[in-house]
């Protein structure tokens, strides 16, 4: 039986190649995951290694005993400290904070302010200069690559950075440096110092990190116990190899979030491969009914044709897994090329199969590969030896029976019955993830009903090619529905990438239409300008001269800043507003004309958490005027209202913490002036004041957008790789039930039909498959995204990509079609006589 088996698989090469691709797609895609992720880890490792290399030892402030915002720092103080311990060759502090670099224009580069960083000196500097070199002296600077090339400039440039003040600065460019895995710095780039000048640039009062190096002959631990008796309490202190380490711990942990991520792609994959592979091996053994029976014949046991089966499907998932894991060690590859291209700070590492990826590939290959054959090896069993004299191959029937009624209506009722308790449940990630736990039980209540609703289907989707290709049509109709279990098993594969690429799109289509909704609500202004640091002020000179510009009307400024209120430790934002006249706001209780000097005006969760409404007074820390007892008069939703939570009279806020800047200014452009001569209008109002950031609705809307279409493209290019491999299952299918059908095609050319009619036949035949597939996914992807959005979030304006989810059915009817090329080309070059005769 071993050696029939070999034989067998030998003179099927094609068939072996067939039936490997798809099992070979799914492992090289979890292979290649792992490729790309170990890869990535291993350069955090090198690179993390080296730094530590660099160090002995890396002082830290604790972080318990300081609360609020503010960031604890070590100070001068502890750096002599440090310097004085027996056996310390060198110690440095390191700064970081603020300094806002200014691009060519006079204004703040980019969103977020750009970090100001130390550079220490000597042995300690870990900072990679990449061309020129190290700030010497005060007057110099450098600035990481990323920045410097968005902002075009280069080493012997000017640049102008502003200090903690605001105040404008300017430096000689002295040298680029990378800013390696540093993801903060990567964000929002860095502009370097000598230690001294970062310290008065960012206005911190003390060090983020000190480091140190031990004289010669003194061991890392042995420094590190010495400086942690010298300072005591209150501080941590690591070697440099544990906070090397550490660091690389740190970046591996959103490593392993990323991976998690993309084996679940992965996972999609190998369940689609494994349905494909079972569909194969049942049309082999339905094929090959004759074959065993002579084996039977001529002595071979159940258990012996049980075990060929197996072990054909145990040759070709060892094959696969092969291929498989050289196509992931292409695909990781691939992949750090692209995001390498793309500027993304990846550490640099060679790319390589780990032991354990080379493992997790072959097993689960082989396992998926003949788990997914047992069922079609234990039909093989049953083959009764008598089935060797007949002429040809009993087509067996489908007939739906009460088990399988009984199990699918038991899981559509629960799996409805959990998207039901699902949506009952309060928005959020529990509710979301009841609502997918209730999907997946109704998916495989298709699953199981797949051959009761290919019968319907077919007809329904075959109705218009029937009445468009004639004959050839009407045959690829009956045919669909021929054999409902095989046919049902080679859509469903189809069904699950066009679920969730259906699901994925409607859940991108009504987020971008709630927030759109919810931005026209929150957003009722056509322009706002606010400093590029959002806990920054703007000059209220600003506003003013927005209020003097014709093209402009209804500037609303908004100031505040946070306070305790209630007399019991909790903090809001307390605040004030300078507005154009007719400012009305909607609240929702009492009236704005309420709001006199003494009282106050509440968000809704503000008077919620105090406990207080209407009426009641409470107790306010100021910083100019102590504790000041206001009443409040009036309440108003957070949502609908941009105000501060407690919102106060103009006067009175300044009287009670200064004379303060604007936080954030909402200007309306006059009737009648287009949009583009307003913006240029608040454009030049703010172009004196390098920190102020102007932003429309358009534009918040714009980056939204932009940012979900790239999710959306990634994860459908994700999802494509199932949608290939069911592809590979209509093809395959297709291709071993034309030989099945070999005699059956010869009658059919015999009674008349042309070649190019067969191949017609064959072609809208992988075209109805896929149609039904992509049906039964676009019905159940739009039905759970529905029921996914509404577990997200309240308030929810549902909408479906119509344009979107029809190019996914044609898309995969088209697919289909292109999938039937080879097989169709295949059958309608047979020899008529030959065929007839070969069965």
């Amino acid at each position: 039986m071993l050696r029939t088996t070999l034989a067998g698989l030998r003179a099927h090469r094609l068939r072996l190649l067939l039936t490997s691709l798809a099992i070979a797609l799914g492992v090289g895609f979890i292979a290649g995951t792992f490729v790309l992720t170990d890869t990535i880890e291993a350069g955090y490792t090198e690179k993390f290694a080296a730094a530590g290399d660099r160090i002995d030892v890396a002082v830290f402030p604790a972080d318990e005993g300081r609360g609020g915002d503010e960031r604890p720092v070590l100070s001068q103080e502890t750096l002599a400290e440090i310097r004085r311990v027996d056996g310390l060759a060198d110690a440095q502090g390191l700064v970081r904070g603020t300094a806002v670099l200014l691009g060519k224009d006079g204004k703040a580069a980019g969103d977020f302010p750009t970090s100001g960083i130390s550079i220490p000196s000597g042995e300690l500097n870990r900072t990679v200069i990449t061309s020129g070199a190290a700030p010497a002296d005060g007057r110099q600077a450098v600035l990481d690559d990323n920045t410097a090339e968005r902002y075009g400039f280069a080493v012997g440039d000017t640049v102008a950075v502003l200090d903690s003040e605001e105040v404008r600065h300017e430096f000689t460019l002295v040298g680029l440096f990378d800013a390696g895995l540093d993801q903060e710095l990567a964000f929002a780039g860095a502009v370097g110092f000598t230690t001294e000048t970062a310290m008065e640039m960012t206005g911190e009062k003390g060090f983020r990190e000190i480091d140190a190096l031990a004289a010669e002959g003194v061991s890392q631990e042995g420094l590190r116990d010495a400086v942690a008796t010298a300072l005591g309490e209150g501080f941590t202190v690591k070697t440099g190899e544990a906070y090397a380490a550490e660091m690389a711990e740190a970046n591996g942990a959103d490593n392993q979030m990323i991976m998690m991520g993309l084996l679940l792609f992965g996972v999609v994959a190998m369940f689609v491969a494994a349905l494909v592979i079972y569909n194969t091996f049942n049309i082999l053994v339905a094929q090959r009914t004759r074959e065993m029976a002579l084996l039977r014949c001529i002595g071979a046991t159940r258990r012996q044709v049980f075990g060929s089966v197996l072990l054909e499907s145990a040759v070709v998932g060892l094959f696969s897994s092969v291929l498989g894991l050289l196509f992931g060690y292409g695909l990781g590859a691939a992949a750090l090329a692209v995001l390498r291209s793309l500027d993304a700070p990846l550490p640099s590492a060679a790319v390589s199969l780990a032991p354990r990826t080379i493992a997790l590939g072959l097993v689960i290959g082989v396992v998926v590969t003949v788990g997914a054959a047992l069922l079609p090896a234990r039909s093989a069993t049953r083959v009764a030896p008598i089935a060797a004299l007949r002429t040809q191959v009993e087509e067996h029937t489908f007939r739906a029976g009460v088990i399988r009624t009984v199990f699918a209506a038991l899981f559509l009722l629960a799996g409805a019955g959990v998207t039901a308790m699902g949506l009952v449940m309060d928005a959020g990630e529990a509710a979301l993830f009841t609502v997918m736990a209730g999907g997946a039980l109704v998916f495989l209540a298709v699953l199981i009903l797949g051959p009761v609703l290919v019968r319907p289907l077919s007809a329904f989707v075959g109705w218009l090619p029937g009445r468009l290709f004639g004959v050839p049509g009407r045959l690829a109709t009956d045919n669909a529905h021929r054999n409902p279990k095989r046919s049902a098993t080679t859509t469903v594969a189809l069904t699950v990438g066009v679920t969730l690429m259906t699901l994925i799109a409607v859940v991108t289509g009504t987020l971008q239409a709630t927030y759109s909704a919810k931005l026209d609500e929150q957003f009722p202004v056509d322009y706002m300008v606010q400093p590029q640091d959002w806990n920054a002020h703007l000059p209220r000179a600003l506003a003013q001269d927005l209020r003097s510009r014709p093209e402009l009307t209804s500037v609303l400024a908004l100031r505040g800043t946070r306070a305790e209120v209630g007399g019991k430790g909790a903090e809001f934002e307390v605040g004030t507003f300078t507005a154009s006249a007719g400012f009305r706001p909607e609240l929702t209780s009492g009236s704005i004309d309420l709001l006199k000097p003494g009282t106050a005006i509440l968000a809704e969760h503000a008077a919620r958490d105090l406990g207080v409404g209407a009426g009641d007074r409470i107790p306010v820390e100021t910083k100019e005027a102590g504790t000041v007892e206001l009443t409040v008069v009036a309440l108003f939703d957070a949502a609908d209202v941009s105000l501060s939570a407690v919102t106060v009279p103009e006067r009175d806020f300044d009287r009670y913490f200064g004379a303060l800047g604007d936080s954030q200014i909402m200007v309306n452009a006059r009737d009648g002036v287009a949009l583009e001569r307003a913006r240029a209008a608040v454009d030049a109002a703010a172009q004196p004041y390098p920190t102020a950031k102007v932003a429309s609705s358009t534009d918040i809307r714009g980056e939204f957008d932009e940012a979900l279409d790239m999710m959306l493209m990634i994860i459908t290019g994700l999802l494509g790789l199932a949608v290939l491999i069911s592809l590979l299952g209509i093809a395959n299918t297709l291709s071993l039930s034309v030989h099945e059908r070999t005699r059956e095609s010869a009658l059919l050319r015999a009674l008349g039909l042309t070649r190019p009619q067969l191949r017609r036949m064959l072609s809208v035949e992988a075209l109805i498959l896929g149609l039904i597939g992509a049906l039964v996914g676009v019905v159940l992807g739009v039905v759970y995204a529905w029921a996914a959005a509404h577990a997200l979030t309240e308030d929810v304006y549902f909408e479906v990509p119509v344009l979107q989810v029809l190019a996914f059915m044609a898309l995969s009817g088209l697919a289909g079609v292109l999938a039937a090329v080879l097989p169709a080309r295949r059958a309608a070059r047979a020899s008529i006589v030959g065929s007839l005769a070969s069965g």
